[in-house]
């Protein structure tokens, strides 16, 4: 064999050989890339499964707290007396022990009738809780309306959810102070409140102005 063929022999088996050598790398890049895309995969398999398990695991948390806690509406003025086993109000707040059942329906208010010239308080159910004393914070559920028409302008009722406020300390009006101020816890009462014990009659004030009727449930006090 002369030396010029034995050369291009020589060179036709390297480049052969690297041929085979390339061959060889890309399949086992393609091995690689097929490793790491089924690990990728199983990754993500075990992302979403942990991710199940933890919402799935939040959930049932929430429903045991929820199950466990209060009603969301019940305000932090409520009795200490108040059972903890006592049926919800319908406006989001538990009643008082040995409460009577009424006081979980919204009461129909209606108009007054003649001329409203002083407060007055009218029981229509008698709660045998304590009695709301001067400076307590209580806890009410209540309607107002328009002693003239009956047209109600305000109720905690429609809200959902009971409203609480220090009584006989000039945080709500006179009408509220004079009138709730030694009834019953548990009781419902009507407080017929003239304009001068209420929000007057300035109507640019945007309050509800004249007379004004209240039915007030008293829910708790503390």
């Amino acid at each position: 064999m002369s030396e010029r063929t034995q050369n291009r022999s020589q060179k036709s088996e390297r480049r052969l050989a690297a041929q085979l050598a390339a061959q060889k790398a890309a399949e086992a890049k393609r091995r690689r890339q097929a490793w790491a895309g089924g690990l990728a995969g199983i990754a993500v398999v075990a992302v979403l499964i942990t991710v199940f398990v933890i919402v799935g695991q939040g959930k049932d948390d929430s429903t045991d707290q929820a199950a466990s806690t209060p009603s969301a509406g019940a305000s932090a003025g409520a009795s200490a007396a108040t059972s903890a086993s006592a049926a919800p109000a319908g406006a989001g707040a538990p009643l008082p022990a040995g409460a009577d059942p009424a006081l979980n329906t919204q009461p129909k208010v209606e108009a007054g009738k003649g001329e409203l010239s002083k407060l007055v308080v009218t029981p229509l159910i008698k709660g045998t809780g304590p009695a709301v004393k001067k400076g307590q914070t209580i806890t009410t559920n209540y309607v107002g309306v328009f002693y003239a028409d009956g047209k109600e302008f305000d109720s905690s009722w429609s809200r959902g959810e009971p409203a609480s406020f220090p009584i006989g300390v000039g945080q709500v009006i006179p009408g509220w102070d004079q009138g709730l101020v030694g009834v019953t816890v548990g009781s419902r009462v009507q407080l017929d409140i003239p304009a001068e014990l209420a929000y007057g009659n300035d109507a640019s004030s945007g309050r509800p102005t004249g007379p004004l009727r209240f039915v007030v449930d008293v829910l708790g006090a503390q």
